[in-house]
């Protein structure tokens, strides 16, 4: 499906364009036909972005629909701002506009809920859906089941687990949620124990089975050799789904070394043309940043200088990217510049904090200067929050995993920050809870997820009262 969505989503753009266009004029011309095609092409680009261009980023049907409307609005975005520089959009009448606007990606998400119908149909009925059953029920097994049961364009018809453990076993850690899956599961009637492990391999040979996906933890090396020695005498096709969840895995990715393939545990995921696109699109939107606040900037540094003595701005060494220390640019908002091996969190009604500071730290103006920062490449606009480098000496010893953070740069606002984790850390749960966003921020990375939670940032800054 992945070759003939791009197809699908064009004919839904064009397509709509040429009724709209039809029906308002009796025809389409050359420039209609342009607008149509570069729309497309536009919004195919942004699917690669946003991940609506691989069946197995497209989540459930109501994160696709959401996912489409906010792709073609930026597709529409970026349509009038070609149209602004290049004036063609003055070709086109606005209700013939607005009117395309709206329905396009209503278009898109009809073709896409009908090939979603049409192949879980196809699959409920075993047409061109390969037969998996999976060797182990544990928690890896649960989940590989359920991302095949939840998506049927990957054309995969469950049949059901296989194990020689007893799924009444005493739990093992994560592994034995049993009783959540069986009662509690979406799935729940698929979630069961079809036999041992010599039975599978009887319905392999048997051809019964048409592929097997082998789930049991790497501990259990003499299973899974015996499962492969013994599905050698069948055709059937094997798999080996790795058990990495016994490792806090960030961003992994599998590469290769000379032929040796291997996977990341922790790593970086900018790397190249990922890191470019980044990279470029923090210094346009940081300078466009600094272009708009210029006025306010001058004015908040005024009203800093009169309000209260010492310098404008505030430098403090924080941690940046690999751990290394930078300077990061604030609007000096305390009549203190604690900048030592021990800083003191701001609390409420912290004493230390100037009236003028008080607004802009609530409002996180004074955080405007870090642009400067994301311009110079020592931050990016979304990112970990960086922590003063003495809060990072004590909370890298507390918390497991807590240097993690630092795999990629710094930002000015996070996943963290727009899921309310703002203000004082008063409690270790509170950083544990802002460092899991953080981790989670860098395995789910994409240009996309950056823009909504810039978009989300604007709305959610000035409704959270933890800040001071």
């Amino acid at each position: 499906m992945d070759f003939l969505q791009p197809i699908l989503d064009s004919a839904a753009i064009v397509g709509s364009l040429y009724a709209i266009k039809y029906v308002a004029h009796g025809g389409v011309d050359d420039a209609g036909i342009m607008l149509g095609l570069i729309a497309a092409l536009t919004f195919l680009c942004l699917c690669k972005l946003s991940g609506l261009a691989r069946s197995s980023d497209r989540g459930n049907a109501n994160h696709e629909v959401t996912a489409i409307f906010l792709t073609w609005l930026t597709t529409v975005m970026s349509l009038a701002m070609i149209g602004f520089a290049t004036r063609y959009g003055q070709v086109f009448a606005r209700s013939v506009m607005f009117v395309w606007f709206l329905i396009a990606p209503m278009m898109i998400a009809l073709s896409r809920m009908i090939v979603r119908i049409i192949l879980q149909s196809a699959l409920e009925h075993g047409y061109g859906a390969r037969r998996v059953a999976v060797a182990g029920m544990n928690e890896l097994g649960r989940q590989t089941a359920s991302n095949m049961l939840d998506d049927p364009s990957l054309g995969y018809s469950f049949v059901g687990f296989y194990d020689d453990r007893s799924v009444d076993r005493p739990a093992e850690s994560v592994s034995d949620r049993k009783d959540h899956f069986q009662e509690n599961g979406r799935h729940a009637h698929r979630h069961k124990l079809e036999g041992n492990l010599a039975e599978m391999v009887r319905r392999c040979r048997q051809r019964e089975i048409d592929t097997v996906m082998i789930t049991l933890p790497m501990r259990a090396e003499d299973r899974i050799r015996f499962l492969l020695d013994q599905l050698s005498d069948t055709t059937v096709s094997v798999y080996i789904v790795p058990d990495f969840f016994v490792f806090e895995l960030l961003h992994s990715r599998w590469t290769d070394m000379g032929g040796l393939p291997a996977v990341s545990v922790f790593e970086n995921p900018l790397f190249g043309v990922d890191g470019a696109v980044k990279r470029a699109t923090d210094v346009l939107l940081a300078m466009a940043g600094l272009t708009v606040a210029a006025i306010p900037m001058t004015l908040i540094a005024l009203g800093i200088k009169l309000t209260s003595k010492g310098p404008v701005f505030f430098r403090q060494k924080r941690y940046g990217l690999d751990g290394k220390e930078i300077l990061v640019w604030k609007f000096r908002s305390m009549r203190t510049c604690d900048n030592g091996p021990v800083v003191k969190q701001a609390t409420k009604d912290d004493p230390r904090i100037t009236p003028l500071g008080r607004i802009l730290r609530k409002t996180s103006l004074d955080e405007l200067p870090q642009l400067f920062n994301v311009v110079e490449g020592t931050m990016s606009l979304v990112g970990p929050r960086p922590h003063a480098t003495a809060h990072n000496e004590q909370y890298r010893g507390l918390i497991h995993g807590y240097m993690l953070r630092h795999k990629v740069k710094p930002g000015i606002t996070g996943l963290a920050q727009v899921n309310g984790c703002r203000g004082e850390t008063e409690t270790i749960d509170k950083m544990e809870e802002r460092v899991q966003w953080d981790h989670q921020y860098i395995r789910r990375w994409s240009l996309w997820l950056d823009l909504k939670i810039l978009f989300k940032t604007l709305t959610v800054v000035w409704k959270q009262d933890a800040a001071y």
